[in-house]
């Protein structure tokens, strides 16, 4: 399917059975028209290699650059069935927003970390406490790489947030 002929303002990126396509326009109804063509496109690939695609899985993220006075509702259509329009989405275990702030995705590791901090702490009451060297390989190998997860595509939002407060 990557192999397609999509226009020149579509990209599609896929690992294992994730796949994304971003698509461009000037404005919002050439980015729903862009995105419909290549939809259908997407749908007789699949007729034809016999894929199924899970349409409530699929999503429709709308990404402006700047505030516009135009309809930000956009209709795109998998195998005939319209796509659920949302403000999130998760791709390989990162949240991206609309405004790509990532703000959803650091408070969504955070919580992840902090039980994951409270099961420990659990475990070392149990047996007595957990010595430090235990502790430091904890924090390496459970809730440094839970923390450093997409860092490379979240680091400029969060360099971004902080330089505008």
């Amino acid at each position: 399917m990557l192999n397609l002929k999509f226009t020149r303002r579509t990209k599609a990126v896929a690992f294992a059975d994730d796949l994304i396509v971003v698509i461009r326009g000037e404005i919002v109804s050439e980015a729903e028209n862009f995105s419909n063509l290549e939809m259908s496109k997407i749908t007789a690939w699949s007729k034809r290699n016999k894929v199924g695609f899970n349409e409530e899985k699929c999503k429709v993220m709308l990404i402006l650059r700047r505030k516009r006075k135009e309809i930000k509702d956009i209709n795109i259509h998998l195998n005939n069935k319209p796509l659920e329009q949302v403000n999130t989405l998760k791709y390989l275990g990162i949240i991206i927003d609309d405004k790509f702030k990532f703000s959803q995705h650091i408070s969504y590791t955070a919580e992840k970390c902090i039980k994951l901090i409270h099961s420990l702490s659990k475990s070392a009451k149990v047996t007595w406490g957990l010595k430090y060297e235990a502790l430091k390989t904890i924090y390496k190998r459970a809730i440094l790489p839970l923390l450093l997860y997409g860092a490379p595509v979240w680091t400029e939002a969060m360099k971004y947030s902080y330089n505008r407060l």
